[in-house]
């Protein structure tokens, strides 16, 4: 949906925390990593749609927002959309990716939870900037 002239995809970066420290989820649709996140609907505000987007795609529905609600927006990408991402947290370690009702097909074919440094090497540049927004929002490494 558009929101002050531009198209608005919500999501989230999940944190899950571990004996080992953070981990973050990220998810794989062909060639690229990037954190669980779809298309504001009408009527929706951006932190719900974030909540209904990490749900559908990933099967978590325990998030916790403990950093409140702060966000982070990259873009533009594809066909001129910006994504919000907010930060939230999870005591789950078991994903699902679903198939899209729209489609039939899964959006996304991997997940991965990763430290802050592989989660790095995995993203592109536009997901790097999230992942050092999150990093700092955190004190992680």
């Amino acid at each position: 949906m558009k929101r002050a002239g531009k198209v608005l995809s919500c999501g989230a970066v999940i944190l899950r925390e571990t004996e080992e420290g953070w981990r973050l989820l990220l998810l794989r649709a062909f060639t690229h990593w990037d954190f669980p996140k779809g298309l504001l609907e009408a009527g929706e505000e951006p932190l719900q749609a974030a909540v209904r987007e990490v749900q559908e795609e990933t099967t978590l529905d325990d998030l916790v927002f403990p950093w409140g609600d702060a966000f982070f927006e990259s873009g533009p990408y594809a066909r001129g959309k910006t994504a919000r991402y907010y930060l939230a947290r999870t005591g789950r370690a078991d994903v699902a990716i679903l198939p899209n009702p729209e489609t039939g097909r899964p959006e996304h074919s991997e997940f991965r939870w990763c430290s802050f440094a592989e989660a790095r090497q995995l993203a592109a540049p536009r997901v790097r900037a999230v992942i050092a927004w999150a990093a700092d929002r955190t004190g992680a490494a």
